[in-house]
Order: C-alpha cells, then structure tokens, then sequence
C-alpha cells in the first residue's frame, strides 16, 4: 500500500533489483536506489541480460573483479568464485547485412569453458554462459570443438564447413564437463527459439536476408544432419535455435538454458527475501513502451507478482503509459529526468540524481 508522509518503518523490508541505470552498473545504481531505506531492511540484488550486463553483475554479486582477455582469437570475460564461473563474450558489433554467417564460429566459447576448467586451479561445479556475444550459426559445432570434440569434418569453421558430417566424438567434452552444471543464458525472445525448420534459424534470417532458397534448405539439412550425428533429441527443443544454435549445444550436453535476470533470481536466499519483502525496486535507463525497460525490470515485476508484492521502478526516463505499465506488474514509475520526447534523455544519469529521486520516492512508500 503507498500513502503519504516520511518512512518511518525501520523494519520495510526492499528487494533492489535494477539493470544499469545510464554508465551506473546494475550493483552501483542497486546501491544508490536501495539508499532511500535503512539498511538493514534492504537486499540488493545485481541483475543483467544476456549479451549486456549478466557477467558484469554475476561478478558483482559474487563480490570479484571480471577478467577478460583473448583466447584461441576470441575476445572473453570471465569471473569465477569458488566452484562457479561465469563466461561471456562481447556482444558483437552489428552486421551489415543480415546474412548468415556462414563461416563464423563459436570455438572461444568452448575454448573458455576449457580454459576454466582446466588452467584455473579450483573445482567448478555451475558454469554460467552467456551465449549472446557472438554471430554464429554453427549450431554450437564450434563450441563442442573448443570443448575438444573431434569429426570427421571441421567444427570450428562455421556451419558451411559441416556440410557432409558424419562422425562425432563427445566423449572428452563429457569428460571434461563431468560433474559441472552447464547453464546457457540467452536473450529472452530466443528462450524459446527453434533450431530448424518454418521458424528455425536458417529459415527467419536466410528469408529476411533474401537467400537463395536452394542455399537456404542446403544450411538447414546441414543443421540437421549434425543434431542427428550428435545424437541427441535436444534439436526439438525449446531454445535450441538460441544464439545461432549454440543453444542446441548447451541441451545436447545436458546443460539448460535461462535468461540472465532469472539466473539473478535463482538462488534460494533470494527467493526468499522476494516473499517476505513489503516492495521490489527495480530500473533501468529508458523505460518506454518499445523496450517495457528490458528483461531485468520484466522480471523484476513477474518474481514481485508471485509473492503478491508492489513492484516500482526508477528510470533515466519514463516513456510509458500508466496502464500498460501496470499490465506488466509495475504499480508506479519514477523518471529521473523529464523526457524531451524527440531524444533520449536519461542514458548519462549520475548517482547523484539517482539518489536525489530515490529520496523522494522512498518517503511516499511506507506500511
């Protein structure tokens, strides 16, 4: 219930749940807008998606530096805190055309999971991929071969080199992975995406890049002989088709698939401050009708709405309507600055206005 009048209830217990908030981080803008209630009633929880902030806020939450360097030619972060890791690449730069990428790989995925489980020294029992960062369409072959499974034709040179599959060997990749829990985090729209067919991958981006129908069934047979030499049912799945098919080889070697803002929400402590919490804060930098705010502030409002709990946010700026707003579970929307409707105005908020909002907003709630 919201009312007038100062926060006087020592005892509110907040959930702080906000995606980066102009150049603040998902943990530095938490901080500030769980600032307007006593701390000790206040669980801040660093939240990200897939090809944005997820393995910058994993590291924030674990309380570790993020590490990133090149490895086997691919650009990678990387933080691990006692037996989890998580791995991301950059997101990649926008293509010029909307062409499959035929020849590109997914190899410094696998290459980093090696690398951690193999040169990092410590026992790694969850590996957290974000699988968002690359353009591939290799189906995850490029992956498996990063992870050291060997073929009778090259898993590392992309989907056009696949062509004539007919032997793979997974048994060092399950070597390697035993005992590990492999979770890949994709972008929400793709949690659901197949890998072949009417709606596979080949078949939305060859036809929204005019390819050649024959080159267009050529890809996806391909495809699809090498989820059958993989032997595994996981081609049919749900996400298979996330992140140009690497999804398929995450469900291939058993692993799952999540989004990175419910991977924030998973673990059990959390879940159980979201019960007993009497409101949720969430954020981000624009939160407009296009965007809804992104998939931290969407599941932000979905976790609020399960515990029966008010969900607000704070953003740069606010471009959305009150009803559309509260169909998505958000009770009230607090803007940082005042659009200017023609251009984006809240992607360089400072800290500094951010609390100054959140001074105010704080005192309007209270139990």
């Amino acid at each position: 219930m919201r009312a007038g009048g100062a926060c006087k209830d020592a005892h509110m217990r907040v959930v702080v749940a906000t995606d980066a908030i102009g150049g603040l981080s998902s943990a530095r803008a938490g901080a500030v807008l769980a600032s307007g209630w006593p701390a000790a009633g206040v669980t801040v929880l660093p939240a990200g998606e897939a090809g944005g902030g997820f393995a910058q806020a994993v590291a924030d939450s674990w309380g570790v530096e993020l590490d990133s360097g090149v490895l086997e030619g691919g650009l990678l972060s990387w933080a691990q805190s006692r037996d989890e890791v998580v791995i991301a690449a950059p997101t990649a730069a926008e293509p010029a055309d909307a062409s499959i990428p035929l020849t590109e790989s997914s190899h410094h995925l696998g290459a980093a999971i090696r690398y951690v489980l193999t040169q990092r020294g410590r026992p790694v029992s969850r590996i957290l991929l974000d699988c968002a960062g690359v353009d591939t369409h290799d189906g995850g072959a490029g992956l498996l071969s990063g992870l050291e499974a060997t073929a009778d034709r090259p898993l590392d040179q992309g989907v056009a080199a696949l062509s004539g599959l007919g032997e793979i060997r997974l048994g060092p990749v399950r070597d390697l992975l035993a005992g590990a829990e492999l979770v890949g985090v994709v972008p929400a729209n793709q949690l659901a995406q197949p890998l072949l067919g009417l709606r596979g991958i080949t078949s939305l981006r060859g036809r929204a890049s005019g390819l050649d129908p024959e080159r267009l069934l050529g890809t996806d047979a391909t495809l699809e002989q090498f989820a059958r030499v993989v032997g595994a049912p996981a081609a049919g799945l749900a996400g298979a088709g996330a992140c140009g098919g690497v999804g398929f080889a995450v469900l291939a070697l058993g692993g799952r698939l999540s989004t990175g803002p419910a991977v924030a929400f998973e673990p059990a402590a959390v879940q159980a401050a979201v019960r007993a919490a009497d409101l949720v804060v969430t954020g981000c930098s624009v939160f407009d009708f296009a965007s809804r705010g992104g998939g931290v502030v969407a599941e932000a409002a979905r976790v609020a709405a399960e515990a029966l709990c008010p969900c607000i946010a704070v953003a740069g700026e606010v471009l959305i309507g009150g009803r559309e707003m509260r169909t998505m579970g958000i009770e009230s929307a607090y803007p940082v600055r005042e659009s200017s409707m023609d251009r984006p105005v809240g992607g360089d908020v400072t800290a500094d206005e951010l609390a100054a909002v959140v001074a105010r907003v704080a005192r309007s709630w209270q139990w």
